[in-house]
Order: structure tokens, then sequence, then C-alpha cells
């Protein structure tokens, strides 16, 4: 066991940038079928999740946790598929939140199972929560949920939650697709506007080999923010933190801020801090990866944290992801990206 931060040195990738964000995902499964993320046609009732032993368990994850605390993680994030489907996850977040380092806990969901769990979540030392709601249209919302899910559930949760108070508040991730849900956008912002919930609008992303991305499909940044800017004002705001990939927006009469998230017009992989964990233990170093490095084996063949500790710090030093910003190169070569679902967004 390594006994202090003194005798483990911080890694940096080689494009300098620091190891800061732990993506964890801890359910493969989702009670949502996303046509941008897990397409019924795909993943439909025959197709093959992993099993409850394939995944990695609390210990396990507490484990490599507290080994990415002593090499710089400081953020760690829960995602899915939908990880409110794993049980007893309020479990987890409480031995997450307890580990030294962890400034920052936070879970990404689509809230449907929110109102039934923010309470136990809060109470366990869960920071923020961001739930995905790309519509509030009743008729689309179900369209884009692959017919499963309902809007009222996801909206109960969101008020279950800013009930509790997470100390470091609530988001809402809305991904705009072209010919879609455009239409919903002055809406959403309408509906959020003085909550205190800040909504961020994700451009459409070529995330994963199952949703058939194409360029005509992403409505920039600039053009949402045009268009909301003419009903209500916007100025800028500086960002909070290094490496932050939505750039932030005040309403100016002070009713809350807005965000928006600009993968394809305006890439930030120069600052990209963050590593992504998949269910079963397969280690990421890019939301767009080919392949990972496999730390499931590493856990259960009796690796010592030394070993363990040498191995994040060789993957971290060798990263060299910068796939939003080589776009047009890396999709020439049609490589096999992971899917979102299996390492969470």
């Amino acid at each position: 066991m390594i006994h202090g931060d003194a005798l483990v040195s911080q890694p940096r990738d080689q494009h300098r940038r620091p190891l800061r964000d732990l993506r964890i995902s801890v359910m493969d499964r989702c009670n949502f079928r996303c046509p941008y993320c897990m397409p019924e046609a795909t993943y439909g009732e025959h197709f093959t999740f992993l099993t409850s032993e394939q995944r990695l368990d609390f210990d396990e994850i507490e484990r490599l946790c507290r080994l990415a605390a002593q090499l710089g993680v400081s953020k760690l994030r829960l995602t899915g598929g939908e990880p409110l489907l794993r049980p007893n996850l309020a479990e987890l977040v409480g031995r997450l939140h307890r580990i030294p380092g962890i400034t920052d806990l936070a879970i990404t969901t689509n809230g449907a199972l929110l109102a039934r769990q923010a309470r136990e979540l809060r109470e366990a030392g869960l920071d923020r929560v961001t739930i995905s709601l790309d519509t509030l249209d009743p008729v689309l919302f179900q369209r884009m949920a692959g017919g499963r899910g309902k809007l009222d559930d996801v909206l109960a949760g969101i008020e279950a939650a800013r009930a509790e108070g997470f100390p470091k508040g609530l988001k809402i991730n809305t991904v705009v697709q072209r010919g879609v849900n455009e239409s919903s956008v002055i809406e959403l912002v309408e509906h959020f506007r003085g909550t205190g919930i800040v909504v961020r609008f994700i451009e459409y992303m070529d995330v994963g080999n199952r949703n058939h991305w194409d360029t005509s499909q992403v409505v920039p940044s600039r053009e949402l923010l045009q268009n909301i800017h003419g009903r209500w004002p916007l100025e800028a705001l500086p960002s909070k933190y290094p490496g932050e990939v939505a750039t932030r927006y005040r309403f100016v009469d002070g009713e809350g801020e807005i965000g928006v998230i600009s993968s394809i017009s305006q890439p930030f992989c120069g600052g990209c801090t963050r590593a992504r964990l998949s269910s079963d233990g397969v280690l990421y170093t890019c939301l767009f990866a080919t392949q990972g490095k496999d730390l499931r084996a590493l856990l259960r063949s009796g690796s010592t944290d030394e070993a363990l500790l040498e191995v994040l710090q060789k993957v971290w030093r060798e990263r060299t992801d910068r796939y939003s910003e080589e776009r047009g190169k890396k999709r020439s070569q049609e490589n096999h990206k992971i899917e979102m679902y299996y390492i969470g967004g």
C-alpha cells in the first residue's frame, strides 16, 4: 500500500495535461433507448449486457478512485448507461465522498429514477447532479427516449433534486440535433430561467458507431446563443477552472446562466483532464477512444497498489488524444469507437 501522496508523482500526458477528473460508468444498462446513444434496433431485448459479476464491485471502484486521487484526481462523476439502475448506489457515493482529495462528486442521469433516490444520494455526500433532458415536449420526449420513460418522471426527479439542495447545484444537459429538437431550446431556457438550474446545450457529437452522425445534424452553439440572446440578452462569463468544457453565459437581467458545449465547432481537447472507467473496468483516456486498458484483470489477479499506480501513471503519460481537434482525419480512418453508453458521456 502506498502511504502518502509524497511517494507518488502526478503524471502529465504528451500534451502536458494533468489528470484531474475520473468518470466512472457504474452500469452499462439504461431504461431509455435514445436513438443517438442506445437505439432500440441494436440494444433490444436480445442484446447481451454485462452480468453483475463482470462489472466492477464497489470495493474495486473505491480502490481505483483512491489510487486516482493520489495521482491528482479531485473530481469524480458517476455515469452509465443509467447509473441509478445500479443497486445501492448511495453506498458507493458515501464511500467515494470520504476519499481524501476528492472535492467534487457528481452524477449524470436521465432523471427518471431520481425522485426516489435524491435524498439518500444527497445524504451520502453527492455534490452535484446533471440530468439529461433534450425537450419539454412530451411527444418528442417519448420519441427521443426510444419510446421509454415519461417526461413527468424526469421533471419530478429534477424538482426532488432541487428540493434536496445539492451543494454544487443542478445542471441540465441538452443534446441539440438539427431537425429534431432545436425548436425546444427556447422553451427549455424559459422553463429553467430563474430556478438556479443551469441548462447546457451540447453540440451533437459523433460518439460511438450507432447514431449515423452527420455534420448536417449539428446546430452550432453560436446559432443557439444568437437565438437565446435575441430573447434574453446574455453576457459571457469567465471559466470557473482550467479545462472547463462548457462556455458560460449569464442573463443580463440576473436570472441565472446557461452554458454551451461546442465540441464540433470549437474543440477544447487542449484542456482535457478527463479519464473514463467502464463498468467492467477498462480505462479510456478519451470519449472517442478505440481501445483502453483492462484494470479489472489486474485488480482480480492480485496486483498491488504500487503496481496499479504504475499502470495508471503509464497510461496517462502516454496519452496523446486530441480527437475533436483532429476529427476529419480520424473519421476518415473509420476507427471503431467505444459506444457512449459503455463509458458515459
